[in-house]
């Protein structure tokens, strides 16, 4: 493997001719070899536009060429492309404030930088601290690039996957109107209501989630970028939060901007708490719904049985013929690993030293990986699942007709105790609901006939 020098206050190292990234980088992926989890691309293309954004404002404020501007700029879009996802191997578990990731970038930038500087025939050349990182501390662009990173992932990857899932549930509630089933509280028979009914139930969690995570998340586009080491802004121009901030907006076309307290902004996380506790929530509701989903589809024969779902793989490697709902499986074991990272994110964030958190990178990733698998989950769970999710008619009417809550609608008419003998003498002879009130004579055939009418039950406008 062929080799170079890199050098930085500690002095030389060798690295990867190949590789783009410096000393400090090769420091840190020597120093930390810990697990397997690597600082999320996401993240890393996040950082990149605000790299990208603050060389803008550097050049603009005078303190970068354009030729140097054009060079960080370049290679950041290469970055944002996926053109250089190799150059980033560095652990999450690294120091908390995310200093080697920042390094990492400002490395990887300045030395392609430097080969397009050559390549162009110009004498500027790039330094990654002094030029890369201008008017920037690990402690102020870290945070940045998390709160960017969270507001994308968001938006462009878990909203869509929300909506989409909402409009297939707005489908299947027009494909069952009408369909009246038994309900079911504390997992015994209720009264009735339709299957369109239950469906628009999962339908508003969905749509509830969304607005809440939609709101919570809006906290995520004030950034900490300018306020350097401490909260101070020592070495950065005093406008350069705010026009970072702006440039900011102008990529990415979301309402970004400079936090009001800087210091605030480095020692604290409750926005990224805030913003996943939304997540987590929609997490409990999809845990919910794919739940109901294979409990209602459980059997085929032993089983509720009132929902069929899609026959996706075989069940088992010994029982012939067996169709799992894997889909639910799949969903509900995100929903507890997102349940596991709001506690390590909550935690992270509550350990704020002073002027600074140092559970940065463990809370981005964290936080990252829930949105991802989230998204990625609701997709599977919609296109593998509830798209092929249909009604076994003759299995609802059955379990209507033998449910005894039915009894309910004769309480306006005869009294709760007499409509309770009626269940309890059904249940004990097993007959008909009907059976039982007319051997007891607390109505005629015609008055039962008239009053307990499932459908005039189920109010279903």
């Amino acid at each position: 493997m062929k080799t170079r020098i890199e050098r930085d206050s500690l002095g030389e190292i060798e690295v990867q001719d190949e590789k783009y990234w410096g000393a400090q980088t090769e420091r840190s992926r020597r120093n930390f070899v810990i697990g397997s989890e690597k600082m999320p691309l996401d993240f890393i293309y996040a950082y990149a536009m605000l790299k990208k954004a603050a060389a803008s404002v550097n050049r603009e404020l005078g303190k970068l060429s354009s030729d140097q501007e054009e060079a960080i700029s370049t290679v950041c879009d290469s970055i944002v492309n996926q053109d250089l996802n190799e150059h980033f191997p560095l652990s999450v578990w690294q120091t908390g404030s995310g200093t080697q990731t920042n390094m990492n970038l400002n490395e990887v930038i300045a030395n392609k930088g430097n080969e397009w500087l050559v390549d162009k025939g110009s004498k500027e050349r790039l330094h990654p601290n002094d030029d890369v990182n201008m008017g920037q501390s690990s402690n102020d662009s870290f945070p940045t690039a998390m709160h960017i990173a969270a507001y994308l992932a968001i938006q462009q990857k878990l909203v869509p996957a929300i909506q989409q899932s909402i409009a297939v549930f707005k489908e299947k509630e027009k494909q069952f109107a009408g369909i009246v089933k038994i309900g079911r509280t504390h997992l015994q028979d209720a009264t009735p209501l339709t299957v369109s009914q239950e469906v628009s139930g999962w339908r508003a969690m969905l749509e509830k989630s969304m607005g809440m995570i939609e709101e919570s998340s809006k906290q995520l586009l004030q950034l900490a970028i300018g306020g350097t080491a401490v909260g101070t802004g020592i070495n950065a121009h005093p406008e350069f939060g705010e026009k970072v901030s702006k440039e900011l907006e102008s990529m990415t076309s979301y309402p970004f901007n400079s936090s009001s307290n800087k210091f605030h902004a480095l020692t604290s996380h409750d926005e990224m708490v805030y913003s996943h506790g939304a997540i987590k929530a929609l997490a409990m509701d999809v845990m919910k719904i794919a739940n109901d989903v294979r409990w209602l589809a459980s059997g085929p024969r032993s089983g509720i049985g009132e929902l069929s779902i899609p026959a996706n793989e075989p069940g088992s490697s010994i029982m012939p013929g067996k169709v799992n709902p894997t889909q639910s499986e799949a969903i509900t074991m995100v929903a507890t690993q997102i349940f596991g990272n709001d506690a390590t994110i909550s935690f992270a964030a509550s350990q704020g030293n002073f002027q600074l958190n140092v559970f940065k990178p463990v809370i981005i990733y964290n936080f990252l990986q829930s949105v991802i698998l989230l998204a990625d989950a609701l997709d599977s769970f919609r296109k593998n699942c509830i798209e092929g999710l249909d009604v076994i008619a003759s299995k609802i009417q059955e379990n209507l007709e033998k449910s005894l809550m039915l009894v309910t609608a004769l309480n306006p008419h005869i009294g709760y105790e007499k409509a309770a003998e009626i269940a309890k003498l059904a249940f004990k002879k097993g007959s008909t609901l009907k059976e039982a009130a007319l051997e007891l004579q607390y109505v005629t055939d015609a008055q039962f006939n008239e009053w307990v009418d499932a459908k005039k039950m189920v109010n279903e406008k």
